[in-house]
């Protein structure tokens, strides 16, 4: 019978559980989130790990670029994170900072390939995402990432635009991201009643009209433009949506 061990679905939690097995020396058939259902021939354990507060923040100053490789996994859209990361950090540990440079580890070279997909989606999107603005001066956006990459989107236009309120809505998992001009907090946006009226058409028909103004018709590369603005994210950036539905007829 495999052996499946749960978590309840944060980062903290799975790091806890990761350290927390490998200090008991036991070695997972699989990790999965509580909401896993198992198969025939596998027995789920919940063993309801207590993280401790200050687990993140010592493991960051301890190793931050470790951290942030599976802090990247965690975040991926990966079927087998789990284990990736539980594998990944039982390398570090022998290997310490080195564990970076054994692409040879089939677990250590999963994760790194993993978190530099999950870094490049991020780094798209920081680009690609375009804000609308609701009554009473909120910004809004929408975004469909492969990966759960609205932490990392948030934190970048905290820095971006601090001095505005705006909302993030990551649609594909109904999660939105709330900016009061100090903090960004993420909820479940399945049952918020949300008021999309915009009032930047105009805003929106000049950036348009400024986009195909810009344009060198010359200098045009279809088979360039897909690969830097891949067709899976024109459905939300405005200069390409008249592009997306027709592509879509």
């Amino acid at each position: 019978m495999n052996r499946v061990y749960l978590y309840s679905d944060t980062f903290l939690n799975l790091l806890s559980l990761v350290i927390f097995l490998n200090a008991q020396n036991i070695t997972p058939s699989n990790i999965k989130p509580e909401n896993y259902t198992a198969t025939l021939f596998e027995e789920t354990i919940n063993l309801k790990i207590t993280p401790s507060k200050n687990l993140l923040p010592k493991f960051y100053q301890k190793a931050p670029s470790i951290f942030k490789i599976m802090y990247y996994v965690y975040l991926s859209s990966h079927p087998n994170k789990e284990l990736i990361i539980y594998y990944f950090y039982l390398n570090f540990l022998k290997y310490h900072n080195k564990v970076i440079n054994m692409r040879n580890i089939s677990w250590v070279n999963d994760a790194l390939k993993i978190a530099k997909y999950v870094s490049h989606e991020a780094h798209k999107l920081k680009g690609f995402i375009r804000f609308t603005e609701l009554e009473k001066h909120v910004l809004y956006a929408q975004m469909e990432p492969t990966n759960n990459i609205i932490t990392i989107v948030s934190a970048h236009f905290k820095k971006r635009l601090p001095n505005e309120y705006w909302l993030i809505h990551d649609t594909k998992r109904n999660i939105i991201s709330v900016y009061d001009q100090k903090d960004f907090y993420l909820l479940d946006a399945t049952n918020l009643q949300l008021n999309l009226k915009t009032t930047s058409h105009t805003y929106e028909d000049l950036w348009c009209t400024f986009y195909d103004t810009i344009g060198i018709k010359e200098r045009k590369n279809n088979r360039c433009r897909l690969n830097f603005m891949p067709k899976k994210y024109w459905k939300n950036i405005i200069e390409m949506r008249n592009n997306h539905a027709q592509s879509n007829k």
